[in-house]
């Protein structure tokens, strides 16, 4: 590939063979600390690379360092700090030094982690530098709130030999995908990120970035989202019934991204970014409201915060793209760019609305959805998926 990890190495705390039983032997009377699905997601996540250079949750410097400066210690661009936050009665019997079980709710070990560092942090601080209000109906604050102010920091040792992932098929690691770029020949490759089915906005502006790169990577997040997003195995089916049918197959790659949303806006366009990067990525797609909720963020304020960093040094190269329409002059998708047409001879296309009509029970019109992606929709909805 024509690009590097974020941080230079692509890191790998997947531990296996003869050091994974000895690990098993050695830490078998570890405490064991139950974490949230969301933890999972970001203990996979950092074990597979996709949050280079992390190699475990971070301790109190690069804690610091990320939310006053967006940037590590080190001076690394990273946008949002990846803590494990615990209770405190697990805080106070913990040793800094000591290694731990992290476990699910279920009590199965996924990795073993070494604690370097306790610290606690001020919630609203973090809220306020990450996601820009303290509000606590925004659902990526009210996790923060809900995980709370006790946190340990240390690398990870990921041990579970049997994830339970989502779309096996599509759910190559970040190696993975790099080897498979190669495969294909594509020096230059663009990501799309998506937590909805693609509607004719996207289309549109997915194929203006295949002009300029050799290939596309559609890459939804499949990890926890909002209880009112559209379901990951319906947008999976919308995903692929749309390459099959409106795209050039040997560019375009369908890959899921196994993270938890946060929903941070401008912060988590740099942070999906980052992931990209990891994933081989050389350019990635920024459009409207990225990662945004509610009316928490301006409509470009993901492509604005872009300006703030070192793009060369950044590596991986966002595309912006202003809000795409149906235009009804010209009978096609369009931008203020491109469009000669007046606001009222716009169509606006957005998730949110292809949500409210699904939920009124309204299939989404050609000018929104493909037809054959507004059916896949219309037939969830009308099976109570949508409330």
């Amino acid at each position: 590939m024509t690009i590097e990890p974020h941080g230079g190495t692509l890191k790998n705390r997947v531990v296996t063979g003869t050091r994974r039983s000895e690990m098993l032997d050695v830490h078998r009377n570890a405490v064991k600390i139950p974490v949230t699905d969301r933890i999972l997601s970001d203990i996979y996540m950092i074990a597979i690379g996709g949050f280079s250079p992390l190699e475990g949750f971070v301790g109190k410097q690069e804690y610091e360092a990320i939310v006053e400066t967006m940037h590590l210690p080190n001076s690394l661009v990273f946008s949002i700090p990846i803590v494990l936050g615990v209770e405190q009665s697990t805080f106070q019997k913990v040793r800094e030094g000591e290694t731990c079980a992290l476990v699910d709710q279920q009590g199965k070990l996924h990795a073993f982690m070494t604690v370097n560092d306790k610290f606690e942090r001020d919630v609203a601080n973090e809220a306020r530098k990450v996601y820009r209000t303290e509000d606590e109906a925004h659902p990526g604050v009210k996790k923060v709130y809900e995980a709370g102010m006790y946190c340990l920091g240390g690398p990870i040792h990921y041990v579970n030999e049997s994830p339970d992932l989502e779309f096996p098929e599509y759910n190559l690691a970040p190696a993975q995908t790099r080897a498979e770029f190669d495969r294909k020949g594509w020096r230059t490759v663009v990501a799309f990120q998506t937590r909805n089915p693609i509607h004719r906005a996207h289309e549109y502006l997915t194929k203006c970035a295949l002009e300029v790169v050799d290939g596309l990577l559609v890459h939804p997040l499949v990890g926890e989202t909002k209880g009112d997003d559209i379901p990951a195995d319906v947008r999976m089916e919308c995903y692929k019934v749309l390459i099959e049918k409106y795209y050039l197959k040997d560019r375009v790659m369908l890959n899921v991204l196994p993270a938890a949303m946060r929903y941070a806006g401008p912060k988590e366009a740099i942070f999906h970014a980052i992931m990209r990067k990891n994933y081989g990525c050389t350019h990635f797609i920024v459009g409207r409201d990225h990662a945004g909720v509610g009316a928490y963020y301006g409509t470009f304020d993901a492509q604005k915060i872009f300006s703030e960093i070192d793009l060369k040094a950044f590596g991986i190269q966002p595309l912006m793209f202003d809000n795409a329409f149906w235009c009804t002059v010209t009978g096609s998708m369009a931008t203020e760019k491109t469009s000669p047409s007046t606001k009222e001879q716009r169509i606006m296309l957005s998730g949110t609305k292809v949500r409210e009509m699904l939920k009124n029970r309204q299939i989404p019109p050609p000018e929104f959805s493909r037809p054959e992606v507004a059916q896949i929709l219309m037939d969830w909805a009308s099976s109570n998926g949508a409330k």
